[in-house]
């Protein structure tokens, strides 16, 4: 379950080329004041755009530091050739050619004012441009964590679709536009990242991804030692002995003098050692047994139980949609039970799922809505956040990697228009619910596994606003996504994908008042695209009569 409502602020790079001093201090100042200190920009594709111009922005500024770099250096090299053939004429007769008394005369002047000129040519600084709108830019750069996140985000990618590194390395994905690949200091930082985390499994895979193609040549400043170093210790970790120290093996060979290498080595012997009189003694071992022979590894299960099945879902697998329930499933037009703003133009409804009963509702907004709605809600993109059942404050977490924010009605008549619009499909009332979030999926975007509403163990969870629990969600895709991004219901094998202009709607609570926990669902990982969505939660409060209760719990 996330956050009820919040907000973000960002601002928009610019370029700053010429600056006096005093200015560019000021505006660093201000700027200090005012930027986040940690944009998290891995965690929305939108505000990442930013950073296309931002570099665009340097790439120009730089190319400029270079056109002034080459017109200096064009002009020493032309006094240069110039001061080399004078002297290649003075210097074979001295005398001779001082007699005259022009060359006497031109030669103090060259020493005393055109060398001086020359030196302060050479010691003109055409850097100051490049410099200040660098440290202009650096204001905005990604940070460590940003790095650091966008690792761990290609990992969760690469786990959920099951993709090798060597597969994202040659940036063969399904539905991309444009080829990109990774080096092999690319694969070694994606491999550090995860050492620094203690995720050896991933150590392993995109070492070897490094290893292997610093083998085949690629050029690297990273050496085949540095691979190996780490390598060898995570495969250590995995429980695999007999490998570890076979590639310690091939790390002594290549540097004999690495002194962490020959001592692991020797520990390696001895607990190779052991295990061995264990095996004499009919013992086992299970500190040094393989996870798997043959340098190939299980993933480490982790905190979701229903991981395997969640991912399925995400690949398109395991959905449980059966002929039989497929002929439950039926369109038609929507007038909202006869509602009269939907006389004249109901909207399509699709069954998406029958029990529980989940629709899509096709035009619920324009483009030209959506955009404006993208508008309002980029400059207050904040990272979205997550309510710790225990302590039941709001919280960042890995498990929901996006950026949201919050509009009201008075922001602009289309968000009015909008919420509005909901109302007249759902038969629900707005007055109690909550404002319209508006949430981008950044690289690996994802929100695992999670209700709507609010359990039994949280009561509190939404005293604040007194409306009671949310008793439906309304979710709008507002973007296509070229691969992943679906949403999924693990409870009962459901996958939804992003259709942009479409809406899907459920209740999340059964007519008494009962949460329906086959509701708990997920956000899928954008494999590639930027996925956009808005949603709308309804509460209890106001909806006692338009959605009564039933005759049973589970009504």
């Amino acid at each position: 379950m996330g956050e009820m409502r919040g907000n973000g602020e960002s601002l928009r790079i610019g370029a700053f080329l010429m600056m006096k001093p005093w200015m560019l201090l000021l505006l660093l100042t201000c700027i200090s004041c005012t930027w986040p200190t940690q944009a998290e920009f891995f965690t929305s594709i939108g505000q990442m755009t930013d950073l296309v111009y931002a570099e665009k922005d340097l790439v120009r500024s730089l190319k400029e530091y270079i056109r002034e770099e080459e017109s200096k250096l064009s002009k020493i090299k032309s006094w240069a050739e110039k001061m080399e053939a004078v002297t290649s004429k003075s210097t074979s007769d001295p005398e001779g050619y001082l007699a005259h008394p022009v060359n006497a005369y031109k030669l103090v002047k060259r020493l005393n004012t055109e060398w001086l000129e020359l030196e302060n040519l050479v010691l003109q600084d055409t850097t100051n441009g490049f410099i200040a709108n660098l440290t202009i830019q650096r204001q905005f750069f990604p940070t460590e964590e940003d790095e650091t996140g966008a690792a761990k985000a290609l990992m969760r990618l690469q786990d959920t679709y099951k993709l090798d590194p060597e597969t994202i390395s040659k940036g063969v994905l399904p539905g991309t536009k444009y080829r990109s690949s990774l080096t092999v200091d690319d694969c070694f930082g994606m491999g550090k990242t995860a050492y620094n985390d203690g995720d050896y499994y991933h150590t392993v895979l995109w070492m070897q991804q490094a290893l292997k193609q610093h083998e085949e040549g690629e050029e690297s400043s990273i050496t085949k030692a540095e691979i190996l170093d780490y390598l060898s210790y995570a495969v250590f970790q995995l429980g695999d002995l007999h490998r570890a120290m076979e590639l310690t093996r091939r790390l002594v060979s290549l540097d004999s003098t690495h002194e962490r290498a020959g001592s692991n080595l020797r520990y390696f012997e001895k607990l190779l050692e052991k295990e061995r009189m264990a095996t004499l003694l009919n013992k086992t071992s299970t500190r040094t047994e393989p996870v798997m022979q043959g340098g190939v590894y299980e993933r480490p299960p982790d905190y979701l139980p229903e991981r395997e099945i969640y991912e399925g879902l995400c690949r398109g697998e395991g959905v449980k949609m059966t002929p039989r329930r497929q002929k439950r499933l039926f369109c038609r037009y929507h007038d909202g039970n006869r509602n009269p703003h939907l006389l004249i133009a109901p909207f399509k409804e699709e069954d998406e799922w029958d029990s529980p009963h989940i629709v899509r509702y096709y035009d619920v907004m324009s483009d030209e809505e959506i955009e404006k709605i993208k508008e309002l809600a980029k400059p207050r993109l904040a990272r979205a956040t997550v309510r710790d059942p225990k302590t039941g404050v709001l919280t960042v977490a890995s498990y929901r990697v996006s950026k949201s924010s919050w509009l009201e009605e008075y922001d602009d008549p289309i968000v009015a228009k909008v919420n509005h619009r909901m109302q007249h499909i759902t038969g629900l009332t707005v007055k109690t619910a909550e404002l319209l979030q508006v949430a981008n999926y950044g690289l690996g975007g994802q929100y695992e596994p999670h209700f709507d509403f609010s359990r039994k163990d949280e009561p509190d969870a939404f005293k604040r606003l007194g409306t009671g629990n949310r008793v439906a969600t309304f979710l709008n895709y507002m973007s296509d996504v070229e691969a992943g991004g679906a949403t999924v219901f693990p409870d009962f094998g459901a996958a939804i994908w992003p259709k942009k202009g479409t809406a899907v709607f459920w209740y999340n609570l059964f007519r008494s008042g009962e949460g329906d926990y086959r509701t708990r669902h997920a956000a899928c990982p954008v494999l590639v695209g930027c996925k956009w969505v808005s949603n709308k939660w309804f509460h209890e409060r106001g909806n006692e009569f338009l959605r009564p209760c039933g005759r049973t719990e589970v009504d």
